[in-house]
């Protein structure tokens, strides 16, 4: 049975690296370097769930977010920040135009990491 995908769109590669410690003996996991690789590699790879940073180069998380909900609405998307603050507005707008997703605070640990996961894929 193959392992289902999680793809990690983050511009940190120590938080990419924390990701791919915590979940790859359980998932796949894809890791992409900023809003635009992370879309393609979205594309390219339709995972089961997206972990998303906001503040990145080449296009935001909330850019990144809009283009996955063009054609999927149903693909979890958990939003992990430092920035929520300053992106509210942003994300509130968002959410009233029906898009959906979770929001978390960096920094996230290993456990929590791995908990988000399993219980957005049903796994245990």
């Amino acid at each position: 049975m193959s392992k289902k995908k999680i793809l990690v769109i983050d511009d940190d590669e120590a938080l990419r690296d924390a990701y791919d410690l915590a979940l790859s003996e359980d998932y796949e996991v894809i890791a992409a370097v900023d809003g635009i690789d992370g879309v393609e590699k979205y594309t390219q790879t339709t995972p089961h769930m997206v972990f998303l940073d906001l503040r990145m180069p080449r296009m935001d998380g909330i850019g990144v977010l809009k283009h996955i909900r063009q054609n999927d609405k149903a693909t979890p998307v958990y939003i992990v920040t430092a920035f929520a603050k300053e992106y509210m507005d942003e994300l509130v707008k968002v959410r009233e135009e029906g898009t959906t997703f979770e929001v978390a605070s960096k920094p996230l640990g290993s456990q929590q990491i791995l908990t988000i996961a399993r219980s957005i894929l049903s796994d245990n």
